[in-house]
Parts: structure tokens; C-alpha cells; sequence
């Protein structure tokens, strides 16, 4: 068995391991040249999934080891669903709602901040030379972004309401954009927010009364109940609520205004890699003003701490 550095969270605290065990075999093996912080690996030293491992879902790195030759050498994304491939979801081609599924850095899976990382060939996308380092880590948010008009069937007359200031509020802004003119994003950081300026995307701090019920398509990612509650506010009846946060509210939350003002509400999650792919490689999305700062892997205790600022945009792992 060969031992590689990692960091692993033990479900109290997260611990850096010179000796821990290479990946297991029978999949392709990676070599991580920079892994991505989010809020998921955020929420997950709060308890979230009771997980136990290596964190990291966003990555890029190079395939070392691979039944197929052709991939060896080469620079690669992956999606992070890995699953049974002989269930009812997986024969669908639905691997990311295998019941049987393992999930990188979430769910029975080691993630990306570490040395190394396996998954299987079907996972891996190679990358054109176009996209850097930097810019392919966002690719696996940048999916969830486009997730939404896989969901929904969007509507150029329609007013678009993104709850939320952070990178995948971000993202969504720019996605929804592509294809709807009349989107605002709300959200509490003036610094995240005028970084959007530059793609004639609106924002607002707070919600005026002008702006209540005035939105066809709202999509909540804050992952708070103020969140939700703002969304609820923003939501015209008969409209769309998207909801991307991928932590559920801790408390009960009121749902009555749904039922009687008809909304439809929709659970939106991972997406498929080549949209996003094809965005970052011809430039209708830009990720470069998301780019924070880089941190060696011995160093995680500091990125963690700079990552959770309120004004942090994408902090980076390298191994």
C-alpha cells in the first residue's frame, strides 16, 4: 500500500496526514493540482452528512493511473456522483440519485484535499488548454448553476430574483443571464455584489416593498432561513422558487404562502460538467473576479478560516 498527504476531518476536527493510504484501486487515480473550498465542506465540520474522510469536491488534476491509456497524462474535472451502475437510477443514467451512490469528499467517498483522489473513467472530463487551473475548479458549481435551465424552461420576459451574494449566487446571476435579460441579485456584501456590475447584472441590499412579488423566477442560495423568507417575499404568485442551497433550514419554516399563492417550488442540485465546460472555454462565463487566494495543503487550518469570511470569494487547496 503506498501512503499519500491528505487532509482528513475525524467528525471533530480536521487533521493533516503525511502517511494516509492511496486511493483505492480499480479506478482511475488523480493527482489534484488544486482543490476548491465551499460552503459545503464548510457545513460539513458544522456536522452536516456526518461525515467522516477526506473533504473537497472541486478539483482539477492530472490522471496518473487509468484503465484507459488514453487518459494518462491528461488534465481533468470530475463529477463527484459515483453511482451502483445497476440500479433502476443508474440504468436511467441518473447516477446522482443512485440510493446506492457514493459522493467525493461528501458521502462514503474520499474527496480532493489531498495528493490524490480515484474515480471512475465515466466521471473524468478533459480540459481544453483554455481553461486554467484556477478557472476549472469552478467547473462543478458552475454545473449546479446550469442545472436550472435543465429544471426549468426558461422564459426571456421573465423577471429573475438570485437571493444570495456568494460564488454560487454568482455563478447562477450569470448563468440566468445567458438567457434571461431582467436579472437582480440581492444580497448583503457590497463587495460581492458590485463584482457583478461588470456583467450588467442588477443588485440591491434588501428587499423594497416595490420589489415584493414582482419576480417570475426566484432562486434562493444563502442556505439560511432569512434566505428562504426573502425568496418567499420576492415571488410573484404563480412563479418558480428554485432552491439551491444544499444545507435544508434547521428550524421549521412557514410554507403557507406557497400553497396560497400557487408557487411552484423546485430542489435543484448537481448538474452535468459540458455546459460548464463549454462556458469557461468560449468565455460567456467569466470566473477570474472569484479567484481569492491559494493555500498549500499543510496550511488548511488557515485556508478554512479566511474561506469562512463573509467577504472571501473562492479560496484554493494546492498539494
Amino acid at each position: 500500500m503506498n501512503f499519500v498527504k491528505a487532509t482528513y476531518f475525524d467528525g471533530q476536527k480536521m487533521v493533516y496526514e503525511q502517511n494516509y493510504p492511496d486511493p483505492k484501486p480499480g479506478e482511475s487515480l488523480i493527482r489534484v493540482n488544486l482543490a476548491g473550498i465551499c460552503g459545503t465542506d464548510l457545513e460539513i465540520l458544522q456536522g452536516y452528512m456526518s461525515y467522516n474522510g477526506i473533504l473537497g469536491h472541486e478539483f482539477v488534476g492530472t490522471v496518473v493511473k487509468s484503465a484507459n491509456s488514453e487518459l494518462i497524462g491528461k488534465r481533468v474535472v470530475g463529477e463527484i456522483n459515483a453511482g451502483c451502475g445497476n440500479c433502476d437510477a443508474c440504468s436511467k443514467g441518473m447516477e446522482r440519485h443512485c440510493p446506492h451512490r457514493t459522493v467525493l469528499g461528501i458521502l462514503n467517498r474520499n474527496g480532493a484535499f489531498a495528493e490524490f483522489l480515484s474515480l471512475p473513467e465515466k466521471n473524468l472530463h478533459v480540459l481544453p488548454d483554455s481553461i486554467s487551473d484556477e478557472q476549472a475548479v469552478f467547473v462543478e458549481p458552475l454545473a449546479a448553476a446550469f442545472e436550472i435551465k435543465e429544471q426549468v424552461k426558461l422564459d426571456s420576459s421573465w423577471r429573475v430574483a438570485i437571493v444570495g451574494d456568494g460564488r454560487l449566487a454568482q455563478l447562477i446571476a450569470q448563468v440566468l443571464k445567458l438567457s434571461c435579460p431582467d436579472v437582480v441579485c440581492f444580497g448583503r456584501h457590497k463587495s460581492k455584489l458590485d463584482s457583478l456590475e461588470k456583467f450588467q447584472i442588477k443588485t440591491k441590499i434588501g428587499i423594497e416593498k416595490s420589489d415584493e412579488q414582482n419576480f417570475d423566477l426566484v432562486v434562493e442560495a444563502t442556505g439560511s432561513n432569512s434566505g428562504f423568507s426573502d425568496t418567499m417575499k420576492l415571488v410573484r404568485p404563480r412563479g418558480t422558487v428554485i432552491l439551491k442551497s444544499t444545507i435544508a433550514s434547521r428550524e421549521n419554516l412557514d410554507l403557507t404562502p406557497t400553497i396560497i399563492n400557487e408557487i411552484t417550488i423546485v430542489g435543484s442540485r448537481c448538474g452535468l460538467f459540458k455546459p460548464a465546460i463549454d462556458a469557461l472555454a468560449t468565455g460567456i462565463v467569466s470566473v477570474d473576479s472569484m479567484i481569492d487566494s491559494t493555500f498549500p495543503l499543510e496550511k488548511f487550518s488557515e485556508a478554512l478560516e479566511h474561506a469562512k469570511k463573509p467577504d472571501t470569494f473562492k479560496v484554493f487547496l494546492k498539494p
